[in-house]
């Protein structure tokens, strides 16, 4: 039906890559392009090996247009999906641009030389796609993305007005490995040790670093320590839902897990500023993130769930209601069907969702530059249960914040 362009090796991108030759009815060619072709080649005999479908390879720098543009104009895909490093979305936008090609991405744009995530310089680019008469789907991972869906959702089945959103990400699972990130680690890292905010009365809040947590009851799982972050989909949703009063984003950490961040923080190996060493400029958050585990490494012994869900209160028919969305995802499973573990999983299988959409349903087929909450959320929920990641809901419990 329609060629494919992923762009970005490492976990999120072989989980891509799996799931769109596992629907190659739908995707019919399919190139994955990394800096590291190596990287392609073994996820392409990978795939060949389990799902018998053959997949092209090709070597690109995303941090240079006109390679991309280059790769674009010999492979000729309808849609990238991009999946490298966030630093690399504007570029990767400017040679759609360029070529006339569809884009979809799981994280928003953030300058590599400073600690910042914001939609701003995504959104600038609305104008530019509706006249070339292309679409951009912005964060369609898991959250962001599937969290956004799961909002809009809520928004059209069951509220008149929302006033509280809090997302939970919870990772029960065991990798056995001393301290690794999830995803990579860089930007992982990146994320963490910033400042959180959150959204309460038109404003936003500022506090310290993991300064509010609580531990908070998981279906599946049990209560886990819960950490109050700033997260990109907050951005959009309060933009798209303006009843909200409080929107927060609440993620687990294991005290182990931060202990070694706090350690590392301390000694300046988080750091993102360059400093001399033997005469040339490292950046030590890179060079621990080379001596990290890499994610896509993870899942072979990888245990254990996660839990990932939104959990909203607001107004139906005069009433006050709550309601609760959210998907468990096993590891040990995902290892079994993509050789992935279940963080990857959880942000690949959505990157594929709405990459079918675009292809598929001609309400997710628009020029211009979307969050995935703008679009209509039943096809995506509907798709969710069908390709690995079914979800569950609960009205009117009682849930563990305060109003």
């Amino acid at each position: 039906m329609s060629k494919v362009l992923i762009i970005g090796a490492g976990g999120v991108g072989s989980v891509v890559a799996h799931k769109c030759a596992l629907n190659s009815n739908v995707f019919t060619e399919i190139m994955l392009a990394s800096r590291t072709k190596a990287k392609c080649d073994k996820i392409a005999a990978e795939i060949k090996e389990m799902h018998g479908v053959d997949i092209q390879t090709a070597q690109v720098d995303a941090d240079i247009v006109a390679e991309t543009v280059l790769l674009i104009k010999r492979f000729q895909p309808k849609v990238l999906i991009n999946v490298a490093l966030p630093y690399q979305d504007l570029t990767i936008m400017d040679a759609c641009l360029e070529t006339g090609v569809h884009y979809l991405d799981t994280a928003n744009y953030e300058p590599k030389d400073v600690a910042k995530f914001e939609y701003s310089w995504q959104w600038a680019y609305q104008e530019r796609f509706k006249e070339a008469g292309l679409m951009a789907v912005l964060g369609c991972g898991f959250d962001p993305g599937a969290t956004q869906v799961f909002t809009a959702f809520a928004a059209k089945h069951q509220f008149d007005e929302m006033h509280y959103l809090d997302i939970i990400d919870c990772n029960a699972g065991d990798h056995g490995k001393a301290f690794a990130t999830n995803f990579n680690p860089e930007i992982n890292i990146r994320e963490i040790t910033q400042p959180g905010r959150y959204w309460e009365n038109g404003e936003w809040v500022e506090i310290p670093a993991m300064s509010i947590h609580k531990p908070i009851d998981y279906p599946g799982i049990g209560p886990k320590e819960s950490y109050v972050l700033y997260h990109e989909e907050l951005e959009s949703l309060v933009k798209n839902f303006p009843t909200l009063k409080r929107a927060r984003f609440w993620m687990t950490f294991g005290q182990a897990y931060i202990t070694h961040l706090n350690v590392l923080e301390n000694v300046g190996m988080t750091s993102i500023k360059p400093i001399k060493f033997n005469g040339i400029d490292i950046v030590p958050l890179e060079f621990l993130k080379a001596v990290l585990p890499a994610p896509d490494t993870l899942g072979e012994n990888y245990s254990g769930q996660t839990s990932i869900g939104c959990q909203i209160k607001g107004i139906k028919d005069g009433e006050e209601k709550t309601y609760y969305v959210w998907n468990n995802c096993d590891h040990a499973e995902c290892y079994r069907e993509v050789r992935a573990q279940a963080v990857s999983y959880t942000t690949g299988v959505p990157a594929m969702i709405g990459a079918m959409l675009m292809l598929t349903n001609d309400e997710w087929m628009k020029p211009g530059v979307y969050n995935v909450e703008e679009l209509n959320p039943d096809p995506f929920m509907d798709l969710l249960n069908i390709h690995g990641l079914p979800w569950h809901e609960a009205v009117n419990i009682e849930l563990p914040h305060e109003y």
